[in-house]
């Protein structure tokens, strides 16, 4: 029996989905940017404000807050079956995409979300893909520095105080 899902109304949640296998099918450009094009139409559907994302090779991190009476569950699954038929679509393939149903931490402090952030934005220079997290094209930080706000919503101002580290550099 699995685990119950931990939701509360108004909470923000890291959420990781992990691609079946462990392939990297979220490899290529064009596949990373149907995975945008698909979250840009969960954004006209559902009420959520991404706060932050990375799109790595095998996996997704989501910081997200649902919208008042949204589901988180049905945000994502909505996301990840959509992104997953068009893949399937795109390749000519049939079958699971997604390894699992996608994992969910509910955000429950202060520290934790400036932890999420750091976390979410290093994820690339962790892989070894970029040396700076703002070079990543397929991350939040990179959207947010470049004021492209159509995916991620624009940052509070506490980030810049909590994260100096991506705040605070010269344009």
């Amino acid at each position: 029996m699995r685990k119950t899902r931990e939701l509360y109304a108004g909470a923000k949640y890291h959420v990781t989905a992990k691609i079946n296998r462990g392939e990297f099918a979220l490899k290529s450009p064009e596949v990373k940017e149907l995975f945008l094009h698909t979250v840009r139409r969960a954004k006209k559907k559902y009420s959520f404000e991404l706060r932050s994302f990375t799109l790595m090779d095998n996996h997704i991190h989501f910081l997200i807050k649902p919208g008042k009476n949204e589901s988180l569950s049905r945000i994502m699954q909505w996301i990840l079956g959509v992104f997953a038929r068009a893949f399937n679509k795109y390749f000519h393939l049939k079958g699971h995409v997604w390894y699992d149903r996608f994992k969910s931490v509910v955000i429950k402090s202060f520290e934790q979300l400036i932890a999420t952030f750091r976390y979410i934005f290093n994820n690339p220079v962790k892989a070894g893909m970029v040396e700076n997290p703002e070079e990543y094209v397929y991350g939040s930080l990179w959207f947010i520095r470049h004021k492209r706000f159509d995916l991620v919503e624009p940052p509070r101002q506490y980030l810049a105080t909590a994260l100096p580290e991506f705040f605070t550099k010269t344009e």
